[in-house]
């Protein structure tokens, strides 16, 4: 009967846990605002760039290969992105002086914001934890111009995020905008 308690206990203080934790906005609904400093310690918010699309992404740490992959390969696509009429965004736990020296060693053309607070990535509903290290997980939101999730892509390919999101920003661009 105490093991059966012990269980029961286990189970409702883990439910609370994951209820505790904020799920991420559904695609439609309003994509949660914030202000957080880029790799120069530049403040942004998310309505700073109404009447543009954002791909905001999240990833787990500066200067790991998966980060580093995705990173380089937005970096890359950066101008089609922008081309396209998005401005991308990168979000980390990582301090600023950490994103500055990824930035630089990377030649990121595009602001690495520091959440070292935990505020975004729990508005997002992306914070984990595994193994005792607090993290970002690696999701990305495509936020339309009025502000809006217009896609989430969840369980991402560092490789090909950024490609994946460009498609489909032109899918999801009314036809005849620029």
């Amino acid at each position: 009967m105490q093991r059966l308690l012990c269980v029961f206990a286990t189970l409702w203080l883990a439910a609370a846990v994951i209820a505790a934790e904020p799920a991420a906005p559904a695609v439609g609904q309003p994509a949660p605002d914030f202000k957080l400093q880029d790799q120069n310690g530049r403040w942004h918010t998310l309505a700073e760039h109404r009447g543009q699309w954002v791909v905001l992404y999240f990833y787990p740490k500066d200067f790991t290969p998966g980060c580093t992959t995705e990173v380089c390969t937005f970096r890359d696509d950066v101008h089609k992105l922008r081309k396209a009429g998005a401005e991308v965004l990168g979000v980390s736990l990582d301090d600023v002086k950490s994103h500055a020296e990824f930035a630089a060693k990377y030649h990121v053309p595009f602001a690495l914001l520091s959440d070292h607070d935990q505020v975004a990535a729990r508005a997002y509903g992306v914070l984990t934890t595994h193994l005792g290290l607090t993290y970002a997980r690696r999701e990305t939101f495509l936020i339309d111009p009025a502000g809006r999730i217009a896609k989430h892509y969840e369980n991402v390919d560092p490789k090909e995020n950024s490609a994946q999101v460009l498609a489909d920003l032109e899918a999801l661009k009314p036809r005849g905008s620029g």
